[in-house]
């Protein structure tokens, strides 16, 4: 049985847009969609909770309706379930995410702080779950995904991550180029000494960094025949680099790596940067 995407609902306009994504994104797999709704959702995003509501399920309940009413007007074909949690909207987001595809959200939530480039449900979902998480935002194109383009942020430990394995998967079931982009930076102290850096030091570090994305997408390339890769190497700032890259894309996928045991945020200064400046949805795929 395939796994669902799941989407965390409620109410806001960014969460509506990540619910259309997301309709599309499960019909493209062939995926159940399940829509989940916490009724803690306010202790995130700046709301006062008031548990003793009597209006708070029904306004869950009007939340979930609305959402699974605009996901079988989008696609009808997509099979769609709603759940309702008694639970803040992170932990129980992080619960769900071992029994989903990915889990898809908005980039900013309802509330006092929705303005933020980024809402914290959001943020903390993506940086502490161990499993694919898209955060949807972005511009018109790159929602629509009018560039038909994934780009892929190869890191260090690219070479049989999650993370490409993710990115050849949407660039395969889109029917799309796969942009495998690799930044790279010349430390200040290398010399020109060309016994130790033969092409000099510049192209060295170019080099490396072009073996690499070889390395990263050769396993990949070979079980996804019919996906066309494009290979790019780029002096500069890793996230600056993929930000920038970003506008010419339907999807950023980049890896991360959490540390045993460790509870807090885990992203580092790239997933941070794509999740608050990208002008696509960012998938974050854990390495495990």
């Amino acid at each position: 049985m395939e796994l669902p995407l799941v989407v965390g609902v409620d109410g806001s306009d960014a969460g509506m847009r990540a619910l259309d994504w997301a309709v599309d994104e499960a019909a493209l797999h062939g995926l159940p969609l399940r829509l989940v709704y916490a009724s803690r959702w306010e202790r995130y995003e700046g709301v006062t909770p008031q548990d003793d509501d009597p209006g708070e399920l029904a306004m869950a309940d009007r939340v979930v309706a609305s959402a699974a009413d605009r996901a079988a007007r989008r696609n009808p074909d997509v099979a769609v379930s709603v759940q309702v949690l008694a639970d803040d909207a992170v932990g129980a987001l992080l619960r769900e995410a071992p029994y989903a595809a990915a889990v898809v959200l908005g980039s900013k939530g309802r509330g006092e702080f929705a303005d933020l480039l980024l809402g914290s449900v959001s943020l903390s979902v993506a940086a502490r779950a161990q499993h694919p998480v898209v955060v949807v935002r972005g511009d018109k194109a790159g929602l629509e995904s009018a560039h038909d383009r994934v780009l892929l942020g190869v890191g260090d430990t690219a070479k049989g991550s999650p993370a490409v394995r993710f990115a050849f998967r949407e660039a395969e079931a889109r029917g799309c180029v796969l942009d495998a982009v690799r930044a790279w930076r010349c430390p200040a102290y290398e010399t020109a000494d060309p016994a130790e850096r033969p092409l000099g030091p510049e192209r060295h570090y170019e080099h490396l960094a072009s073996e690499l994305v070889d390395a990263a997408v050769a396993e990949e390339s070979e079980a996804h025949p019919t996906v066309h890769v494009r290979r790019t190497t780029v002096e500069g700032s890793p996230h600056k680099v993929l930000v920038q890259r970003s506008a010419a894309a339907d999807l950023l996928v980049v890896g991360a790596r959490h540390r045993h045991g460790h509870f807090g945020l885990q992203l580092g200064r790239v997933g941070h940067a794509a999740l608050h400046h990208a002008a696509c949805p960012v998938a974050v795929v854990p390495r495990g």
